[in-house]
């Protein structure tokens, strides 16, 4: 650790003195997003397993690369996953608590030290935290379970740690829980199992989500967070919702949702206090909705947009892009990811973060993206959104 880092690391560690501490993100009544009380908008990355690889080995800091990578491209932020993926990841957590909150302090530290904020997401699989304290994952539904025990527990410790680092820009629930919820076809898709990594040997119908469970859940945590931060964005971390939310809602199978219901769904995952909805930007998204065999990029950002101002919210695109797998036409996706980032400029998207960064094991499937790789574009084409922004006065300057 390097002595500015060690220097961070004792401001930041209790979360308490730090000087010019910042609140992050905000979000004003009109639902405008705010950095230190301006109007902000920025371009980043999902770094999606840069802090649990030092979870899983102190001597893994790679992240301090990545950061410097990410500083030298004018990156604003990272979205990361703020602890583990499968129950046995949380081991140190759970058994050494000083020895993880000391590779989480040095993590932030590092983000701060670079100029990066960070957007942690604390609870990134759904069906994790059920499994660590052995309910099902409908537990989530209830806000008497261990499951939310445990939920609000992590979230004072983390929340109450890092308030005041000004690397903290927002709290995510998790990773698209919304996608989960009353699937007509349930039982084809519950949550994972590998006993070997901490889950039940099967699963059943206990383990399914409903709408009604995943508000709860994301309510509970957004009011759990606010307890202890009265200033920063919150968000949920969901995805866009399906063509046919709505109506699976209502147990009516996969018929398309109209404009309305979209708008309406989009609002009523996002309960308050989250005021930063969240959504997916992928090609297949403007694909068979509302009727209509295809949008524009253009037409359900607006939508989306306008849904969650209506709501008094701001729009965040958690994950955008277009995978490049050796099959694909590499022109062509390059002429999506164009496409979006375009749209996104053109819309007033606030905030939205491209999927992935330093992810070598979606290397392969065309989502992975390095200054060394193929799709090194990908942060050339970051890099220049975000210069726009500065230029025309549309964003905070980028990190120097």
């Amino acid at each position: 650790m390097s002595r500015t880092v060690a220097c961070i690391t004792a401001t930041i560690g209790l979360g308490v003195g730090a000087a010019a501490a910042s609140p992050g993100l905000t979000v004003d009544e009109e639902g405008v997003l705010l950095r230190d009380g301006a109007p902000y908008r920025g371009f980043g990355v999902n770094y999606f397993d840069a802090f649990m690889r030092v979870i899983l080995d102190p001597d893994d800091n790679a992240y301090e690369e990545g950061f410097a990578v990410l500083a030298e491209h004018g990156i604003p932020f990272a979205r990361v996953n703020f602890g583990g993926f499968w129950p046995v990841q949380w081991e140190l957590y759970l058994e050494d608590r000083d020895a993880y909150f000391a590779r989480m302090d040095a993590f932030v530290a590092s983000a701060e030290a670079h100029g990066l904020g960070l957007i942690p997401s604390l609870f990134w699989y759904h069906g994790c935290v059920p499994d660590i304290v052995g309910e099902p994952v409908s537990a989530w539904g209830d806000r008497e379970s261990k499951t939310h025990a445990f939920m609000k527990e992590y979230v004072e410790a983390v929340v109450t740690r890092y308030r005041d680092a000004r690397a903290i820009w927002a709290w995510e629930f998790g990773n698209e829980y919304n996608l989960a919820a009353d699937l007509p076809n349930a039982e084809e898709h519950r949550p994972m199992t590998a006993p070997r990594l901490g889950t039940p040997e099967s699963r059943g119908p206990e383990d399914d989500l409903t709408h009604a469970m995943v508000i709860t859940a994301a309510k509970a945590f957004a009011e759990a967070v606010r307890r202890h931060d009265p200033h920063r964005v919150i968000t949920t971390g969901h995805s866009i919702p399906r063509p046919s939310a709505e109506h699976m809602r209502r147990g009516e199978g996969w018929s398309q949702d109209s404009e309305a219901e979209y708008r309406k769904n989009l609002v009523d995952i996002t309960p308050d206090p989250h005021n930063l909805a969240s959504i997916r930007l992928y090609p297949d998204h403007i694909e068979d909705r509302f009727g209509r065999e295809t949008l524009t990029y253009g037409e359900l950002l607006a939508i989306s947009l306008d849904a969650a101002a209506n709501a008094g919210k701001a729009l965040f695109v958690g994950e955008f892009g277009a995978p490049s797998p050796p099959s694909a036409d590499a022109g062509k996706v390059r002429e999506n990811h164009a496409a979006m980032i375009q749209a996104m400029m053109n819309s007033g998207v606030p905030l939205a973060a491209a999927w992935v960064f330093d992810l070598p094991q979606q290397e392969d499937e065309g989502w992975n993206f390095t200054p060394q790789n193929e799709r090194a574009y990908i942060l050339e084409k970051l890099q220049a959104a975000n210069e726009r922004l500065a230029a025309e006065g549309r964003s905070a300057r980028p990190p120097s």
